[in-house]
């Protein structure tokens, strides 16, 4: 199984290939050039694969949390390469991508996402899965939902920015602190093979990134 995968949620940009169980990637700190670069990275892990567009048999892209902007970069190109050859989508949860970046058995997954509010969601890993135990939601720092017990790992842009409140918040839950993870298409790629083996993937005009917040930017009177 052939499978392109990958990522703009964030400031990183990464791309990878999965052919048949070997995995070729790419994966810079884009900062804001993700629609500059992205093509270019997909054309390279396609070539060192040798793996033409064509022969694809699926396309996985962080579908979101994360920046809108991003999001919709992910989205767009996903569904550029997808519509002419009718190769199936799958948009993966950029949270559950940063538990398993993360490798924890127990994972608090945050995304900074401005406006004093978090991207949040918990995972449990459960053989080669991770389980969710906390849906994905958008929430202030002081308001991350309680988790269960003990031995949990928080990671993310989140606990880099919101470090203090969120250890306050969870106090002995949390045993430690992974500030470098991010969603990476290398794992964008796993969590979709399964997926495309059960013939879950959707046409492009169907896909459709995953905001969990409307609203943008606060008003002058908010600031």
């Amino acid at each position: 199984m052939n499978i392109l995968a990958f990522d703009t949620s964030t400031e990183h940009c990464s791309a990878a290939l999965w052919r048949g169980g070997s995995l070729f990637e790419r994966a810079v700190h884009a900062g804001q050039v993700h629609s500059e670069i992205l093509i270019g990275m997909v054309d390279a892990v396609l070539a060192e694969g040798g793996v033409p567009l064509a022969r694809l048999d699926g396309i996985a892209y962080g579908q979101g949390p994360g920046s809108f902007t991003g999001l919709r970069i992910a989205c767009a190109v996903a569904q550029g390469l997808a519509f002419p050859a009718a190769i199936p989508l799958v948009g993966i949860g950029t949270l559950q991508a940063m538990a398993l970046s993360c490798g924890a058995a127990r994972v608090v997954c945050c995304l900074d996402a401005r406006m004093k509010e978090i991207y949040h969601a918990a995972y449990v890993r459960e053989g080669d899965a991770y389980v969710e135990m906390s849906a994905p939601r958008v929430c202030a720092p002081a308001d991350a939902p309680v988790l269960p017990g003990e031995g949990w790992t928080g990671c993310g842009s989140g606990f880099a920015v919101h470090r203090d409140v969120l250890r306050q918040c969870y106090g002995t839950s949390l045993t430690a602190i992974a500030e470098g993870v991010y969603p990476r298409a290398r794992n964008i790629v796993r969590l979709a093979v399964p997926l495309f083996a059960a013939g879950q993937g959707v046409s492009a005009e169907d896909a459709v990134p995953l905001y969990i917040r409307d609203k943008v930017a606060l008003k002058t009177a908010e600031r």
